[in-house]
């Protein structure tokens, strides 16, 4: 058991006799439950089970994911959402180029790298989970595709369950600043994208940034890119057009591997709201809406709190205020956690 965390086990540490769950087992020589894996240990009545620090995505229907497409096959994609298995996206759940509705043909199968190839970054929802644990994916709305425009993100933790290669890594204890309103679900210690309320909205940013728009995948893969008008179009289609006249609308556009022009301005921005979310993660801090907007602008507090402290005309220091590591880092969080306490303190008024 480690100190200081006094509900986090280890494998072979010994618990009170009770019923074993997931990740347990008995000893055949004793009446003790081991831990079979280092985590956070779960009571539900007698039943112990530990939930571990790390695991990889479980899909379950109707979860936002973000995948990379691994594999072309005849009439379906293999696309990676950090899950144990490859998931499936078959050819019949996307929308054809003109919103057409129809049977897809022989010709479509051979036009197929034409709507997703190797490499390419899909936003989709888990339709089906099989009994092997793989997951079956749709991008059948105008607000699921391809994803292009911005940054890629992968991060670890029991929340998004990343995968162990991701570029992203949690650390295996909270920070002190941590308080439990800024723990991840479980109080395991690290953090991860948790399912919420949204896992898609749009943050309005500062500098002349523009609007950025953010998708926390439920996998722990996360994609952050540039706001763009077919967004609010698409988003307009579902309320406003039948779905007979979806071909008026929809374009081959949105199979475009082509990104847009993007101002340095633009790319700043994204690149601090993805700074903010490694500064989350490393300091075990769940990744959700409510972190993720809190987390931004504290960034800019603490960016005018060391300008104050520093000569504006010295060019070298002002492109390093835009590195979050350190001591800005733990200053974010100290911040962060105190703006939700005190959020949470006027709810309760």
């Amino acid at each position: 058991m480690m100190r200081g965390a006094p509900h986090l086990f280890f494998p072979t540490c010994p618990k009170l006799t009770a019923c074993r769950g997931h990740g347990t087992y008995m000893n055949p020589l004793s009446t003790s439950i081991i831990a079979t894996v280092a985590g956070n240990v779960q009571k539900t009545n007698k039943l112990l089970s530990v939930q571990p620090l790390r695991a990889r995505y479980t899909p379950e229907i109707g979860d936002l994911v973000v995948g990379r497409i691994v594999e072309v096959q005849s009439r379906r994609w293999k696309v990676d959402v950090a899950a144990p298995l490859l998931a499936q996206l078959p050819l019949s759940a996307i929308n054809l180029p003109g919103g057409i509705l129809r049977r897809r043909t022989s010709a479509d199968e051979l036009q197929i790298r034409t709507f997703f190839s190797e490499g390419d970054l899909v936003i989709a929802e888990v339709q089906s989970v099989h009994q092997d644990g793989s997951a079956s994916l749709h991008t059948r709305s105008l607000k699921y595709g391809k994803l292009r425009n911005g940054i890629f993100l992968a991060v670890t933790g029991t929340g998004g369950s990343g995968s162990s290669g991701s570029n992203v890594k949690g650390g295996v204890g909270a920070s002190s600043a941590v308080n439990s309103s800024l723990a991840a679900p479980g109080g395991s210690g690290t953090g991860g994208v948790v399912r919420s309320r949204r896992q898609v909205w749009t943050q309005e940013t500062a500098n002349g940034g523009g609007e950025v728009d953010i998708i926390l995948g439920v996998n722990g893969y996360i994609y952050i890119y540039k706001h763009t008008d077919g967004a609010d179009a698409a988003s307009s289609i579902t309320e406003n057009v039948s779905i007979s006249r979806l071909e008026e609308m929809a374009s081959s556009t949105i199979y475009s591997s082509q990104n847009d022009d993007i101002s340095p301005q633009t790319r700043r921005e994204i690149a601090r709201l993805s700074q903010c979310i490694q500064v989350l993660v490393q300091h075990g801090v769940r990744v959700d809406e409510e972190t993720v907007t809190g987390s931004y602008e504290v960034s800019l507090q603490v960016d005018l709190e060391v300008g104050d402290d520093e000569d504006e005309e010295d060019e070298w220091r002002q492109e390093g205020r835009e590195y979050l590591e350190g001591a800005k880092a733990r200053r974010i969080i100290e911040l962060l956690a105190q703006r939700l306490v005190k959020q949470k303190d006027q709810k309760k008024e």
